[in-house]
């Protein structure tokens, strides 16, 4: 220590270094060879003081603390700058430093541990940091309660400073590491360009490869062209955005030369590219990375990352963008080759769909399609508008089963056929006969589902017959909607490959100012929600949208599949009749024509019925006007030839009342009029038209011009 006198020859100075041999050593033997002479004998604390150890003794009880001279040198103390006092080391011990050893010794105490250890830091007396470490025993009496700690303290510098070498570099490894797997998994997801740009310009995208500006940019035959950037200042010069391929820019430079560039600072980008000296605030005032982006032995693009401080970038930050580079390289050029597959599958399915939608009259049509808004393949899903024979129009929707290039060749060929048979004049069931024996005989082991409509908007008839697809969605001026049942068989190709290529028609009418809405079931599935789920958000969206059919349509495509990110094709066709000339109010009502062999029409009809009462809030005349409906119906379908139209009017309030009325009324071809019998107690029979006077309000019967109809009428309750 500084001060201490020099000791006298013999004795060790641990401030000197080695100790001096023994004075007496022998001389050589008589080879001539020196054997090694005694070493002097060393005390412990000169063994201690060797290896910069000095000890120290704690009265707790008095508070005193003992120093030996190398423990105070330890601490950078001369012996009259310590009192014996503990608190006297606050001078070279920081306070954050005393807290945690204070800590330390105070756990140790409370806990009963016989010892304690800690590493801390000290203030030389000029000024520089050193890492101490202390180590002291705890001494008890009888009672447990501590007394005394004597201990040693020893300076840990060079170990402190490899241990914090070895944990920046560890760290400094596992962030590399955390950067390189975060970027992969993020560009792992990416299908196409756009999704790597959306990775690389999102949230933490520049921040991902330790930068704070990032700029991304394609190679295109002799042309560069810019299509991602964030975290620069203003906006990019357009002059910038697209150039030549050549070095006059930085990223067109590293594509070209395919060499990265390592600038530490915006100095040393000015001079090496002069052409960006007049956007010199544009671009960060700190260091920039240049990477070119190799993919098979070809440079596709080139990534630049700035930061906003200068850096003089090390091995480890070079090794660490060039791997980055490698991974973006590989996900961009994944990414370019799926855009080119897709390209090339749309629009082998768009030369698949119809060019342009006929104009029909009494009414208006319009169509969407969209292919998969996620995976690289398309889907079979396809729709059609067809001019039919007296005026009619044929309304198709269908989807074949796969995403993939052939289930859009088999969907051609298919719709194209169906086509033919549809324009021939053939009926709904026909027409989806004859397609599923057309299917099945291309043996290509796939099916179809389809929904066919023949409309005639000048009646409002529409003939429905469906192969294991959604049927129609109606709805009118008031916003009333319903999903109607629609009889079905099975999809198009197994039901002839099972021998049952059968498919009732449906008859519904379309009245004047309602439409129709046919799709396939990418606008109401999604994966892992029930369909129905799907269904019912369709049937609200329609209801509180907008009434005019291409906004509807464009409605549709945003809230229920674009916005969703689907992963199946959609197609969707809305059809809206025109109101009558001299209409001014609206007569909520629906029609179902039941065929005269149709053993479940009737249940049919009670379905209807229940939905619809539902909507007007019939309450528990709803109940009342199914049963009437029944016996009607079947009355019609027992005792004449023909099948029964049913028709369901929501009526005003009759002159001077204020309740509504429904109106049912079940037409035939039959001339013969209805007659009301008297049945005895043991006749099975003859009770129908009883039971309809005895539930309504009023009921009669009307001759039509091909034969009679049936009618009766309801008050609903609640309306005074």
């Amino acid at each position: 220590m500084t001060g201490r006198d020099t000791p006298p020859p013999g004795r060790y100075d641990p401030h000197r270094g080695v100790p001096p041999r023994a004075a007496d050593a022998p001389g050589p033997d008589a080879d001539g060879t020196r054997p090694a002479p005694p070493l002097a004998p060393l005390s412990l604390r000169e063994r201690l003081a060797l290896n910069r150890t000095g000890t120290f003794d704690w009265d707790l009880d008095r508070a005193t603390l003992e120093l030996d001279p190398c423990a105070l040198d330890v601490f950078d103390l001369r012996p009259d700058e310590f009192d014996g006092r503990p608190a006297t080391l606050a001078a070279r011990v920081p306070p954050e430093e005393g807290y945690r050893l204070d800590a330390a010794v105070s756990q140790a105490v409370q806990d009963g541990a016989p010892s304690y250890g800690a590493y801390f830091r000290i203030h030389c007396r000029d000024g520089t940091p050193r890492w101490t470490q202390t180590q002291g025993r705890i001494l008890r009496d009888d009672d447990g309660r501590p007394y005394r700690i004597a201990g040693v303290v020893r300076e840990a510098g060079t170990e402190m400073a490899d241990s914090v070498l070895l944990r920046s570099l560890q760290e400094n490894r596992q962030r590399q590491t955390a950067m390189v797997q975060q970027t992969t998994a993020a560009l792992s997801r990416a299908l196409s360009v756009a999704d790597v740009t959306r990775v690389l310009t999102g949230t933490g995208g520049a921040r991902r490869f330790g930068a704070d500006a990032l700029i991304l940019g394609l190679v295109d035959n002799d042309r560069f062209e810019v299509i991602a950037i964030t975290g620069l200042p203003g906006a990019a010069p357009e002059e910038m955005m697209a150039s030549r391929l050549d070095d006059t820019l930085p990223l067109s430079d590293a594509a070209l030369s395919r060499r990265a560039a390592f600038l530490s600072s915006r100095g040393e980008l000015m001079a090496r590219y002069p052409r960006l000296r007049p956007y010199l605030d544009r671009v960060p005032s700190g260091s920039a990375v240049f990477l070119p982006l190799v993919a098979q032995d070809r440079a596709i693009a080139a990534l630049g990352l700035f930061n906003a401080e200068p850096k003089q970038h090390s091995a480890e930050d070079r090794n660490l963008a060039l791997a980055l580079a490698g991974v973006v390289a590989q996900s961009l050029q994944r990414a370019m080759l799926f855009d080119q597959e897709r390209e090339f599958a749309t629009g082998l399915q768009a030369t698949m769909l119809p060019r342009r939608v006929p104009d029909i009259a009494g009414g208006e049509v319009t169509v969407r399609y969209h292919a998969a808004s996620t995976g690289r393949d398309i889907g079979g899903d396809w729709y059609d508008v067809i001019p039919l024979p007296q005026g009619r129009t044929g309304l198709v929707v269908g989807d074949v089963q796969g995403h993939d290039t052939h289930a859009a060749a088999v969907m051609g060929q298919l719709r194209i056929a169906l086509r033919a048979y549809a324009t021939e004049g053939h009926s709904p069931e026909t027409v989806l006969v004859r397609a599923s024996r057309f299917l099945a005989e291309l043996e290509t082991e796939r099916f179809a589902t389809c929904t066919y409509v023949q409309a005639d908007l000048e009646s409002g008839a529409l003939h429905v017959a469906r192969a294991g697809h959604l049927g129609p969605l109606i709805w009118d001026a008031a916003g009333h909607t319903d999903w109607h049942p629609v009889r079905g068989g099975l999809p198009l190709g197994l039901a002839t490959a099972f021998g049952q290529d059968h498919f009732p028609e449906t008859q519904l009418f379309l009245e004047p100012d309602s439409a129709l809405l046919l799709c396939t079931d990418g606008l109401v599935e999604q994966p892992g929600q029930d369909i129905t789920a799907g269904i019912d958000a369709l049937a609200a969206a329609v209801r509180d949208g907008p009434a005019e059919l291409e906004a509807l349509a464009d409605l549709l495509s945003d809230q229920l599949w674009a916005r969703s990110g689907s992963d199946d094709d959609m197609a969707l066709v809305l059809l809206h009749r025109a109101p009558t000339a001299g209409t001014t109010a609206i007569t909520p009502r629906f029609r179902l024509h039941v065929h005269q062999a149709d053993p479940s029409g009737a249940s049919e009809v009670r379905a209807m019925l229940r939905r619809t009462m539902d909507q007007w809030r019939a309450g528990p005349v709803a109940y009342d006007i199914e049963v009437a409906a029944t016996e009607l119906v079947t009355n019609a379908l027992t005792h004449t030839d023909s099948g029964a139209l049913v028709t369901v009017e929501l009526l005003p309030p009759a002159a001077g009342g204020s309740r509504r009325r429904v109106r049912l009324e079940v037409e035939d071809r039959s001339s013969r009029w209805p007659r009301r019998r008297t049945p005895g107690e043991t006749a099975t029979s003859g009770r129908g038209l009883m039971m309809v006077e005895a539930l309504s309000d009023s009921w009669g019967a009307e001759p039509r011009g091909s034969g009679k109809a049936l009618w009766c009428e309801f008050a609903l309750p609640g309306e005074g």
